[in-house]
Parts: C-alpha cells; sequence; structure tokens
C-alpha cells in the first residue's frame, strides 16, 4: 500500500496524522500539489509538485495509483476515479468513500454545482476543528490496520 495525499487543500492537522502514521508504519506517503508542500525529513514521506492547471495533481494521482492504495482527498471526482482503480478513498473529515456514497457524494456535488451555478450561494463546509481532526486519525488508523 502506498499513500497518496490530494495535498493542495488538504489540512495541516491532517498532514500531521498522516506524516506520523507514514514513519510509524514505514508506509511511502506522496503528497501530490501545484505547488511546494513542506514534508518533514524521511525515507518514507515526498512532496511531488505537479504544474499548474486545472485537475493536474488529481490526473497525476489517478495516473500513478494502484490497487490498495489509499488516497486522501476531498474531491469527489479523483475518489471515484481512484475507486475505479481498486484503490481506497478518504476524505480529511474522516469519511471513507465506497462506490455507493460516492454516487450519492457525486450526485449531492453535482446537485450543489447546478445550484451555485444558478446564483444560489450556499456557503462552504464548516471550518476543520478537533472533532474532524479525531474522526479522520480513526479511520486512517482502521484502513491502514487493515490494508497496509
Amino acid at each position: 500500500m502506498k499513500i497518496w495525499v490530494d495535498a493542495d487543500a488538504c489540512p495541516g492537522a491532517v498532514k500531521e496524522v498522516i506524516f506520523r502514521a507514514a514513519e510509524r508504519r514505514r508506509v511511502e506517503t506522496v503528497l501530490v500539489a501545484n505547488h511546494a508542500v513542506p514534508v518533514p525529513p524521511s525515507p518514507w514521506i515526498r512532496a511531488l509538485k505537479v504544474a499548474d492547471g486545472f485537475d493536474v495533481a488529481d490526473n497525476a494521482i489517478v495516473a500513478a495509483v494502484a490497487a490498495n492504495d489509499l488516497v486522501v482527498t476531498a474531491d469527489i471526482p479523483l475518489a471515484a476515479e481512484v475507486l475505479a482503480k481498486g484503490a481506497h478513498a478518504l476524505n480529511p473529515r474522516g469519511e471513507v468513500y465506497d462506490d455507493d456514497t460516492i454516487r450519492q457524494k457525486r450526485a449531492m456535488r453535482d446537485f450543489m454545482d447546478t445550484m451555485r451555478s444558478s446564483g444560489v450561494h450556499s456557503g462552504g463546509p464548516p471550518p476543520f476543528g478537533a472533532r474532524d481532526k479525531k474522526a479522520f486519525a480513526d479511520a486512517f488508523d482502521r484502513l491502514l490496520a487493515r490494508y497496509a
């Protein structure tokens, strides 16, 4: 198993959890972004800087991910693509995506996109907090214990 992180919008608290787990479990971890992402010195953790552009980081992850890898992302289309390749996907708030939930999430995302494009402002997700970090850490540990 390799861990892939869609690092462009990943909260720092989630990265810290990932870094500690990568070191503890000795799991290769790659943070992918279109800007420089600081990572601790480690043989297990590296950053991959990709070119600027729409979905460039997502496309790099999809191209490299393999079955049973784990991708940390809040991006619904990216999660759907990695699930289709047999990988696992986890939201930074601790929600494990699977074939059933991804269809529901994609439908809701498309609906909200339609609403926004018609002028309805829905706000965004609530601020990331300690409860979210704990939910992520718990789900992340369960996935690593099961698949790593």
